[in-house]
């Protein structure tokens, strides 16, 4: 059984419908095992121009009252900036895939993604819908994890067993990584018995504490959609534990982004401590993150912790020149605002590592924030040249 059909209630699948000209699979479903709906809740992008299937989405599950019974995906092509036709396209994929699950199309939600501004081959989808629905089972979640892949190396997927409820998840998201959330889709199920509206709760705090502190580039997608589904079929699940198990697969999902990021050779953790406030530390930490001049060094494997120090203190927030100290991992780098000797050979054999962690204390109060990057390479440039 694979990650996402790992709860009870649940079937998932996927097929090569042919947006892909590579052959790989483009279409998949996760839905209810028996067609019925279940509570759901989905958070999307803040971004303005936010594409069909986002529009679709938001509109079915307040029509459903925060209830669906499946999930149609598409990869290949984003559906974003695609007009009328656009939209209509998005809901036709509903319509037909309510069809073979024998639901209403207010309780399919749809999402999309691949490169923007280019218009849905639509013909191709209609054809390819009844056979992912057709190939659906509680044994279909690897191929539905796969065929929401665009430039992704590797399947995203997480299974959390809590201690009467399973969490199973995928996602997809490897470039145009920033925050609110990424170009990223990511997809959660549960057998925990949760009603809808607190679902949504505890699914926009996980992804406040790891999606929305993810950036690889800047860059803000039109398509980012994270949804969850909630069976029942286990029965009721301790609030607080059924938080810290989405906190914690939300959180696995977004460091599994970074480590796939487009180019990248380096996850890098920035942590400020010592901040005024939460807030102030985190705006310090994505400032340190989407700096171009300190991703480079991290790409040089070279602790420049001058690049990091200046940019926290160019960020605006409270900070004081003789107060601050810089760690790479154990070793500190500056302290009282002044550089400190570290054995170069222990640090050079730390930057092998694909996860980093700079922590920057200020010693201002007890503030703490922390973003998750990437550093910036030559193959980065290269993948997105051609990109629209």
């Amino acid at each position: 059984m694979s990650a996402i059909t790992a709860p009870k209630g649940f079937v998932a699948g996927g097929v090569h419908a042919g947006l892909k000209t590579s052959g790989k699979l483009d279409l998949s479903i996760v839905a209810t095992a028996d067609g019925k709906p279940v509570s759901a809740a989905a958070v999307f992008t803040s971004n303005k121009l936010a594409a069909a299937p986002v529009q679709v989405s938001r509109a079915h599950l307040a029509a459903s009252g925060g209830r669906a019974a499946g999930i149609i995906v598409n990869s290949g092509n984003a559906n974003a900036a695609t007009g009328v036709a656009g939209y209509e396209h998005a809901e036709q994929m509903c319509e037909l895939t309510a069809d073979g699950l024998g639901c209403t199309a207010d309780e399919i939600l749809v999402c999309s993604t691949g490169l923007i501004g280019i218009p849905m081959p639509f013909d191709v989808v209609e054809a390819g819908i009844p056979q992912v629905v057709a190939s659906r089972s509680t044994m279909g979640g690897t191929d539905a994890a796969t065929g929401i892949m665009t430039t992704d190396s590797v399947r995203k997927e997480v299974i959390h067993q809590g201690s009467t409820f399973k969490i199973g998840a995928m996602a997809k998201g490897a470039g145009m990584l920033q925050p609110n959330m990424a170009t990223m889709l990511a997809f959660l199920t549960t057998d925990a018995e949760v009603e809808p509206s607190d679902l949504h709760a505890m699914l926009r705090q996980a992804v406040d504490k790891s999606f929305n502190r993810l950036t690889v580039d800047g860059a803000q997608s039109t398509n980012d959609t994270v949804i969850a589904l909630a069976s029942g079929a286990a029965g009721p699940a301790d609030p607080a534990e059924l938080q810290e198990a989405l906190d914690s697969v939300c959180y696995d999902l977004a460091l599994q982004m970074a480590d796939d990021a487009e180019g990248s050779t380096k996850t890098v953790i920035i942590r400020i401590q010592g901040a005024v406030d939460d807030l102030q530390a985190l705006h310090a930490a994505r400032a340190v993150a989407n700096n171009q001049l300190a991703k480079c060094s991290w790409y040089g494997k070279n602790a420049y912790w001058g690049r990091v120090a200046s940019e926290v203190g160019a960020s605006g927030i409270a900070f004081d020149p003789d107060l601050y100290s810089v760690s790479y991992g154990e070793a500190v780098t500056a302290a009282a605002g002044v550089a400190v000797a570290y054995d170069e050979a222990k640090m050079a054999e730390y930057f092998e590592n694909r996860r980093i962690h700079i922590t920057v204390d200020l010693g201002l109060g007890d503030g703490v924030g922390e973003i998750v990057t990437t550093d910036l390479s030559h193959a980065y440039v290269d993948e997105n040249m051609g990109k629209s």
